[in-house]
């Protein structure tokens, strides 16, 4: 390991996150962004917001994306040689208002707070979700548009993955994007600790599935759509646990060798 990633292990595993990590090149990223408008014409907005889970094993341009070579050298540095790819997900908020929507009105403009039910991501721990012992779930936001405070970046509070699992409860404010609509009641997160992951279009960002975090709504006239792929060590395994009762159903090899078989429906 260079002292570069060494590093990045080093901070990663103190903070529980890494942002303004530099994927895609330039020719990269604007094929990506073109291939995702063809599913956008082909599906949707409505749909491509939030339904176009595990593609990987449909486009073969969303596989290589899980499998990029300055990903898999971080996913590497962080989790070990031996990765599984667990899951993939794209996640789009689009613009809350298009340009010629916008009125001069004051009651018409959007309030950032949520209370117009746009959507957002409620404080939440992913390991909420991920019936998984063993060892980590590492989670990448890998940005096709570039991602900042006005159209809804992640943020987060770090050192969180330390404090273990959090209580979760059924999220008051309208439109959580999150398909079980929990949320951390807001009395147990330190909101003056957050921390904003900007992210320029082609960057990633990982975090813990430990790690406290959410996005708040897109009130810009711009989109902001990432990738999401989630990676665990070889040594993971999927637990039955009634609270967390997520399919793994398109796990893969990311790189390395399985020694342990965990995942028995797992591609190659």
């Amino acid at each position: 390991m260079t002292t570069s990633m060494a590093t990045l292990q080093e901070t990663y595993n103190q903070q529980g996150f890494l942002s303004a990590l530099p994927v895609l090149s330039e020719t990269e990223l604007r094929e990506a962004r073109q291939a995702f408008a063809e599913l956008e014409d082909e599906f949707g907005e409505e749909y491509t917001q939030y339904s176009l889970h595990n593609v990987h094993l449909k486009y073969p341009w969303v596989m290589n994306l899980t499998k990029h070579p300055h990903v898999l050298q971080v996913i590497k540095a962080v989790l070990g040689p031996d990765v599984i790819l667990l899951d993939s997900r794209f996640i789009c908020k689009y613009p809350a208002l298009k340009p010629a929507d916008i009125k001069e009105s004051e009651q018409d403009v959007v309030k950032p707070d949520g209370e117009d039910g746009l959507p957002y991501v409620a404080w939440h721990q992913d390991m909420r979700y991920w019936g998984i012992a063993g060892g980590p779930v590492l989670s990448v936001w890998l940005a096709l548009d570039d991602s900042q405070r006005e159209n809804g970046a992640l943020q987060v509070i770090p050192g969180t993955h330390h404090s273990g699992m959090l209580p979760h409860r059924q999220a008051i404010r309208p439109g959580n994007m999150l398909s079980v609509n929990q949320e951390i009641p807001e009395e147990l997160v330190d909101a003056e600790k957050t921390v904003y992951c900007p992210l320029l279009a082609g960057q990633m960002s990982i975090h813990d599935g430990l790690l406290v975090h959410a996005s708040d709504p897109n009130t810009s006239q711009r989109r902001r759509c990432g990738f999401v792929i989630r990676y665990v060590p070889t040594c993971a395994y999927p637990i039955q646990d009634p609270d967390r009762p997520r399919k793994f159903q398109a796990t893969m090899l990311a790189c390395g060798m399985d020694h342990f078989n965990h995942f028995s429906n797992k591609s190659t």
